[in-house]
């Protein structure tokens, strides 16, 4: 019988009558190829540089507004969908844009976006960025932003965007606060507020006491004490004195435990 070959020739072998009786011998291979082939296969897709930029992607951009820098920064982080449509699907930060008025700081702001979308196209656990930006220290002194959060430096406030985006496309887990220390937090700063209304009030008059409690609850455009210092575990302006001891209105830590 002849056969034709309509295809380029790679390779050959020549099979003797021995070849074809360990064949016919040994039919377990085939049935683990077939148990094997029907099991289902892992195709799980996770982030690496070797995935092509689609057209589109997802981003979010957020306001970094300053006292260091004259004009606004604009962080656009954009996100890339990994396994779109089933189970696996992902959700992981792809590229960095940050724009402004300002071009003081053009030269290192182009050079750090470039570095941290290139991290983040190389895959694997790029959370690191975060602890490693805020941990960058401004040598003529932070600031406190909104909120009573304080930032070492800008590139501090643009690591703790990064965290904040992360967190919400849930690459990072923030834990969350029980509900005994929530309210153990409520407690305590009820108990400071009204302190430091009944101090006032004997000192000043009830007028004077409830404008000390309208600063406690507004000033500086925070809802802490304007007295308050900072908490070296939550960088928040809300550490107050109570019973003798240094407590945080905002996460609950106490020196004296």
């Amino acid at each position: 019988m002849a056969v034709k070959i309509d295809r380029k020739i790679k390779g050959y072998a020549v099979v003797t009558p021995d070849d074809k009786a360990r064949e016919t011998a040994a039919p377990a291979p085939v049935v683990a190829d077939r148990e094997a082939a029907s099991e289902p296969k892992d195709n799980v897709i996770h982030m690496h540089e070797r995935i092509e930029r689609p057209d589109v992607l997802i981003g979010s951009t957020y306001k970094i507004k300053s006292p260091l820098v004259e004009h606004a920064m604009y962080v656009t982080i954009n996100d890339i969908v990994l396994n779109a449509g089933t189970e696996h699907e992902l959700r992981r930060p792809f590229e960095v844009f940050i724009n402004s008025k300002s071009m003081d700081h053009f030269q290192w702001i182009v050079a750090l976006t470039r570095i941290m979308s290139a991290v983040f196209r190389k895959g694997g656990d790029v959370t690191f960025l975060v602890e490693e930006m805020k941990a960058v220290f401004d040598p003529r002194g932070g600031y406190f932003k909104a909120g009573g959060v304080y930032m070492p430096s800008l590139v501090a406030e643009i690591g703790a965007v990064v965290e904040e985006h992360m967190k919400s496309i849930g690459l990072i887990h923030d834990p969350e606060m029980s509900a005994h220390a929530k309210a153990l937090i409520a407690e305590k700063r009820k108990q400071y507020e009204e302190r430091a209304k009944g101090a006032s009030a004997a000192v000043n008059g009830t007028a004077a006491a409830t404008r000390e409690e309208d600063v406690a609850v507004t000033g500086e455009g925070t809802s802490f004490p304007p007295s308050a210092t900072m908490c070296h575990k939550c960088s928040t302006k809300a550490l107050v004195i109570m019973d003798g001891c240094a407590t945080c209105l905002n996460c609950g830590y106490s020196k004296c435990g």
